[in-house]
């Protein structure tokens, strides 16, 4: 029996830190795989699951999570889009990706998801998670023998996991990545020069999918999320708030950037959210230190701009839960190569990214040279059946090697 001046100790496989989509995944495979596991999460299993997040799932990835028993809901009640419009200069101009690749968007919010996955593996699986932890903090990350310790919320006594292993999923602010001595990692960034006014708003959709309006006032964007929700984005200055941004300011810009010929008025209604999200990238490489693997935004933070975020996340937790589970089964190579996997999209995507961000807001940058350039590439994307057909590969996915 302890001291009370000593933490409740538990031993464990793996430490999987954050209940977001890579950790819940990677937790739900290693379960499955009969490995022991730990999953800790900051925050209640309440706020997780009603988190507002992303809302596009890449059709390789629900495959993949359908090849572990983890997408029945998806494919049950996710709609899917197989084409999204451009509108400029009063026009618009339809693009039908699955005409181009035969695959399809899944339109599955983020905390539909982690409800999804948060079920399968603490209701179903009866796994061991631990919610609202409190001062979590990771030791011997080099070792041998690495441990995660956290207080409980309730009785404040510290507690320490044990594990051969740790997954840090936990996100852009959490102590995972934050753990890793300095000068063994090295974090890249890459700033748009712009910031999007991120919209709720409870107002049936306006158009079949998304909308991307490309506008001398800035870029606007359109996204069904539910019959009663859409999901709307104005380009705004970086550094503005969205106190600056009242009920009839954002409807005039949002009916002015997105409207077209033959398009119908947006329909209005009460926005529920309102958040200034700067358009940043950064990634971290390696994504591996020690005993400690890295998923997700702790790893790396794509901008919203392609909905690739989500994506990402769960191509790591599949690439990390199969490499741990070839560990214990005798093969160390998946676990060696997993950072240089994972990057390998977390790149690729992040240059989809920042090019497709030169076409949405080259014409509001005030640069004569980007408006032009974002105007040629338009024009080749919509000209070209080459230049469609690559762009709607990388736009929708292209499918894992899992």
């Amino acid at each position: 029996m302890s001291s009370p001046a000593e933490p409740a100790l538990t031993r464990t496989s793996v430490a999987v830190i954050g209940a977001g989509p890579a950790g819940l995944t990677t937790a739900n495979l290693l379960r499955a795989a009969g490995i022991d596991c730990v999953l800790l999460e900051a925050e209640s299993r309440e706020f997780i699951e009603r988190r507002p997040r992303a809302g596009f799932v890449e059709e390789w990835a629900v495959h993949a999570l359908a090849r572990h028993g983890l997408a029945d809901r998806i494919l049950e009640r996710a709609d899917t889009q197989a084409e999204f419009e451009f509108r400029f200069d009063g026009e618009r101009h339809t693009f039908r990706t699955a005409e181009l690749t035969g695959r399809r968007h899944f339109v599955y919010p983020q905390p539909l998801l982690v409800t999804d996955l948060a079920a399968a593996y603490v209701d179903r699986a009866g796994g061991d998670v631990r919610f609202g932890v409190r001062e979590v903090r990771l030791h011997d990350i080099d070792g041998a023998r690495p441990a995660v310790s956290y207080t409980d919320p309730e009785t404040g006594a510290r507690h320490r996991i044990e594990c051969d292993f740790i997954a840090g999923c936990d996100g852009a602010r959490g102590v995972s990545r934050a753990a890793i001595p300095a000068g063994r990692t090295r974090l890249t960034r890459y700033d748009h020069g712009a910031a999007w006014l991120a919209l709720l708003a409870e107002a049936p959709p306006s158009a079949d999918g998304v909308v991307f309006g490309i506008h001398e006032r800035g870029f606007g964007a359109h996204m069904a999320r539910s019959p009663e929700v859409t999901r709307y984005y104005l380009e705004v200055r970086p550094g503005e708030r969205a106190e600056d941004w009242p009920h009839t300011r954002v409807w005039d810009e949002l009916q002015l950037r997105l409207a077209a010929a033959v398009a119908r008025p947006l329909a209005e209604g009460p926005l529920r959210e309102r958040v200034v999200l700067d358009m940043h990238n950064y990634v971290v490489e390696p994504m591996s230190y020690g005993r400690l693997h890295l998923a997700g935004d702790a790893a790396h933070l794509v901008a919203p701009i392609a909905a690739k975020g989500m994506n990402l996340a769960l191509n790591d937790a599949l690439l990390l839960a199969e490499a741990l589970i070839a560990h214990y089964r005798g093969d160390d190579r998946g676990l060696a190569g997993y950072s240089q996997a994972a990057l390998r999209r977390v790149w690729q995507y992040l240059e989809f990214s920042q090019w497709l961000s030169e076409v949405l807001h080259g014409a509001s940058s005030g640069d004569r040279f980007r408006a032009g350039t974002a105007s040629a590439r338009l024009r080749r994307l919509l000209g070209s059946p080459s230049a469609a057909k690559a762009f709607a590969d990388l736009y929708l996915g292209e499918e894992a090697d899992l």
